[in-house]
């Protein structure tokens, strides 16, 4: 059977090198580029990132690569978004002022809801293992990226701000903390995104990049 190809925007900005060793554990084929072309013609499409928004922002507009995701998506491409990745398909963040987004799916990207409860010792950023849940849409996961994840399944998570899509139909799983749900997964059609970080959550997170590439 003919390998699926994954193409790895490469802006400077994530983990791209552990992103391609998931990917090639799973048996895919991956391009590590900034070319726009190559972007644009993607079969599969992954943004990576990590670190601060609006820096990332400016490096993809830096590379001239904006247009060519939006572009890829807008043609159908499945697109998966991981960690600040994921945040970057919204309209905009507001780290460090208010920086526009890819405009994939609408939302904003909030700083992490603290100090609920009287006595919270949640730090920031969030690092730790969350178990997943269902979001506020209830969606089945079957035949989705979370297709064979069970409800309770832990994922790896490192992030200091939160992605809340403007329509709650598209927050397809969620994590609590401090009794706040958290957006874990969002999905609008072929636009994917994972707060987690898939490559570092072990089988479940491998079972999510198979399914990935059966979107």
């Amino acid at each position: 059977m003919l390998k699926k190809t994954v193409v790895i925007i490469d802006y400077g900005i994530g983990n791209i090198f552990s992103v391609k060793q998931a990917f090639d554990q799973i048996g895919a084929d991956t391009i590590i580029t900034s070319e726009s072309k190559v972007i644009e013609n993607a079969k599969y499409l992954v943004l990576p990132g990590v670190g601060a928004f609006s820096k990332a922002m400016r490096s993809l507009d830096g590379l001239n690569l904006v247009s060519s995701i939006i572009s890829a998506a807008n043609r159908g491409v499945p697109l998966l978004g991981i960690c600040l990745g994921m945040q970057m398909l919204l309209d905009e963040s507001e780290e460090f002022g208010i920086t526009s987004g890819l405009g994939l799916i609408s939302g904003r990207v909030e700083r992490f809801p603290l100090n609920k409860r009287k006595h919270s010792i949640v730090k920031i950023p969030q690092i730790n293992w969350h178990e997943l849940v269902p979001g506020h849409s209830n969606a089945n996961w079957k035949d989705s990226i979370l297709d064979k994840i069970k409800v309770s399944d832990a994922v790896y998570f490192i992030h200091s701000f939160v992605a809340r899509p403007s329509d709650d139909s598209h927050v397809l799983a969620s994590y609590i903390c401090d009794e706040e749900s958290i957006p874990a997964v969002i999905v609008s059609g072929n636009v994917m995104g994972c707060q987690f970080h898939p490559e570092k959550s072990g089988e479940v997170g491998l079972q999510i990049l198979r399914n990935f590439l059966d979107q």
